[in-house]
Order: C-alpha cells, then structure tokens, then sequence
C-alpha cells in the first residue's frame, strides 16, 4: 500500500469505512462485514444520482490493515500522549481492550497506520497539526524494534506487537516452535509471516494439464503461476470469479494447507468417505475430485446454508457421488444402508470448528477474538465432534482430524486427549501445514486409525 493519504477522496472513504466499522458493538468478521457494507452501497449507488461506491477493493485493503494493527496503534497512541514508549508491554497488554482502540480520533489513528505499513516516507495529513511530532515518536520505536529484528534473537513483545500479536500469546507461539521443531529464524518468520497475506491458493479440478491452466488464466488476466512442486496460485491481475476457468469449475480456490488436509484422507477407488464438518465444501471437492465418481461421499455440516453452497459447487464440478445432511455432531451420525452394511466408513475427516489462529493472514480481525474463555468452549466442542464422528469409523478404518489453528490445546493436545479415551485408535502421523515452512495459512492435520 503506498500511503492512504495521497488521494483525499479515497482517505475519506476509509475514515468513513473504519467509523461504521468502530461503531459495532463487537468486531465482526471484517469480510462478511465488508461483503454486506459494499452490497448496500451498490444499491445506493443505483438509487442515487451520485456514485456513492468507493474503491472498495482499496478501502478493503486498508481496513484489513487498520485491524491487523490494532494494538500496536493503541500503544504508539498512548506512549505519544505521554512522550514515552510504554516499558511494560506485558502487564499494558494484559489491560488492553477494543474499547482503547476505538477511542483514537480517526486521522490519528491512520496516520499511525500508514506510517507502520509504508514508514515514514508516507505524506502526511495536512489536518494533522502533530504529524512531524508523530513521525519523530515512530522512529524512536523503529529504533528500539531494530534490536528484535535478527534471526537469532529472541522474540520480544515489541516484536509481536510490531508484527501485530499479542504479547501474551508468546507462551503459546515458543510451545508451537518447540514442538514442530522449528528453529529460532522459523519462529522469527512464522510472526513476521502474519502481516502479510498469501497468495490465493487454487486446485486444479479438471483434466485439462495445469500448465494450459495457468496460459487460460492468464489470458483473462489473472497473474497466475506454479510453484515449483506444480501448486497453482494467484497473485493479483483480474478477479478469478470472473474468469471462464473458474466459472467451468476448472479451478477452485483453496488454500494450500488445506489442500494437503484433503489429501491426507488417503482413499482407495470405492471406499466411503464421510467429510463431517464440510461447510461449504473446499475439501469435499477437493476429496470428490479424485474419486472419479466411484465409491460414496457423504458431507455433513450443521448450517444448512452452508451446504446449499457445497451442493451448487458440486452440481457446478459435476461429481455425482456426493450427498449432504445436516449433523449437529452431538450424536452419532445415522448411517446410510450402504455404509450400515460394511459397519462404518472407510474414512471419517473431522476439520474441526476452531480459533481461527492459522488464518489470521487473511482474517485479521479473528486475532482480536482469541481468548482462553473462548479456545476451552472450542476444545469442548472438539471433543463432541470427534467423539461422536468416531462412531462412524468402521474397524481398520481411519480418522483424519484437522483444524485451521496452530494452537497445541486444539491439536497435538486433542488427539493425545482422544487417544487416551479411545484406545480402539492408534496414531498413524500428524504435523502442521502451510507457515512457516510455506506461504500458506497454518493447519494441523493428523491421521488415526482404528484396529481391525
């Protein structure tokens, strides 16, 4: 982003955007908050003699910066108002709330904003008296950041702050490092990674060779290329929903953690597969689209609208072996005949509802509502889920857990935890997906299965 204030007509917009945004009563899901804010200005744009729609992929683009930063605001506010940057980071984070962000007037809060993300080449607000007082305050921070910014040292709470986390969370963050065996620079990268948003994953799904898919691509310009393991991803250009590869079905976007979820239900030709927490269907298709409509694919979900999805995507793919119910997961799933007779499925793939905490690149604002309250009523649920969807294994058959977190209480932890109560399951792997090893979300998968 090169600077918020260089046109005034779009700093407008985005002061406005972030006073809707500001005025919730909690932080929403800034994407669908953002989906349904562009909805009602096309319709007053249609009903107005004038054009009432903004930039909105830039505002976009700049809300996601102004709650990715948020804390990190909130202390360069409070230390400039008192002319001193804070020295107890952990016990003003332990006292932190939304409530003091929301109390910054807005234009100082962008500039503070603009000055993290493009430093202090930005242009200043011309309404902003202070603006040089503010600039002189950030870099005393940036020099006091600079010490935390080599490989080999140890992570600072300036440095999660600058990066957007928490200081709290650093006991969770080294507890990950140690058990994934990640060193200091991966750990380093790891936090560094969740200020910058990867690219957009997509999954071949079609016959067509993935290199005629990326020339399709971008001739309807979408800038697409292949890593060099043949993954396909999209880093800018025209917006894939509108090209033919994706309209066809050729292409779906998914991302590339989950992707490798999806291949870890490692599947023979006509085996039955129960996807239990399917949402709209990434992985369902992502599972369809190598059964070559053979054998059965069940998905369930709780939300029924989610499931409309996944049956339209479907429909759209054209895989017939799949069929969807509501589950709730507080029971054991009512089997069909076909999976009653052999007693069980072959696969059971729980990609369980969590904190979110792997996806905090592309979803900043899910950041804001981690909390211990809130991951113990998720492990909770966890347990039910796979308690009950266990259920559906048949004998020799495999579980496959997963989740979006990187969290060990929603990972290693549950399936020690399931383990223990269920000694009928033995672990086959497990390991985290995407960063920082790659430029992806972060995901847990790992593979049980039931003795015979």
């Amino acid at each position: 982003m090169s600077g918020f204030f260089i046109k005034e007509e779009l700093t407008q917009q985005i002061f406005s955007a972030w006073r809707e945004l500001m005025s919730e009563g909690s932080l929403p899901a800034l994407d669908r908050w953002l989906k349904a804010r562009h909805k009602q200005l096309k319709f007053e744009a249609r009903h107005t003699e004038t054009n009432v729609l903004p930039s909105s992929l830039a505002v976009s683009a700049a809300l996601m910066e102004g709650v990715r930063f948020l804390q990190w605001v909130t202390a360069m506010e409070q230390g400039y108002q008192q002319q001193e940057l804070i020295a107890d980071l952990g016990q003003w984070d332990a006292e932190w709330t939304l409530a003091h962000a929301r109390k910054i007037p807005v234009m100082p809060f962008w500039y503070w904003v603009d000055l993290r993300v493009n430093g202090t080449e930005t242009k200043a607000p011309k309404n902003l008296r202070d603006a040089q007082e503010r600039a002189d305050f950030f870099t005393q921070w940036q020099a006091k950041q600079a010490a935390n910014e080599t490989e080999d040292a140890q992570v600072s709470a300036e440095f999660l702050l600058w990066q957007g986390l928490r200081p709290q969370w650093l006991p969770l963050l080294q507890a990950r490092a140690a058990t994934s065996g990640w060193t200091q620079a991966q750990l380093h990268e790891f936090i560094a990674m969740q200020t910058r948003v990867p690219p957009l994953w997509l999954r071949k799904q079609s016959e067509k060779p993935v290199e005629d898919l990326v020339k399709t691509l971008r001739n309807e310009g979408v800038d697409a290329a292949l890593t060099e393991e043949g993954y396909l991803f999209a880093q800018g250009g025209k917006g894939l929903n509108t090209t033919d590869c994706y309209k066809n079905g050729w292409v779906e976007i998914q991302d590339l953690a989950s992707q490798q979820i999806a291949l870890a239900v490692d599947f023979k030709p006509g085996q039955k597969i129960w996807d239990a927490c399917a949402g709209t269907g990434g992985k369902t298709l992502a599972i369809a689209s190598r059964m070559n409509n053979k054998g059965a694919l069940i998905a369930t979900d709780l939300h029924e609208y989610k499931l409309d999805e996944l049956k339209r995507r479907t429909k759209r793919a054209q895989f017939h072996t799949v069929r969807h119910f509501v589950w709730e997961g507080d029971a054991p799933l009512r089997l069909p005949k076909e999976i009653a007779q052999q007693q069980g499925f072959d696969w059971v793939l729980v990609d369980a509802p969590c904190s979110s905490s792997g996806t905090w690149r592309r979803n900043p604002d899910a950041r804001w509502r981690l909390s211990v309250e809130d991951t113990a009523e998720l492990i909770e649920l966890q347990r039910q889920i796979l308690t009950q969807a266990a259920v559906g294994v048949r004998a020799g058959g495999h579980l496959v857990y997963a989740s979006c977190s990187w969290q060990l209480s929603e990972n290693e932890e549950q399936v020690a935890w399931f383990l223990q109560e269920h000694p009928e399951f033995s672990l086959h792997s497990q390991r985290i997906l995407g960063a920082p090893l790659e430029d992806a979300d972060t995901m847990f998968v790992a593979v049980l299965k039931k003795q015979a």
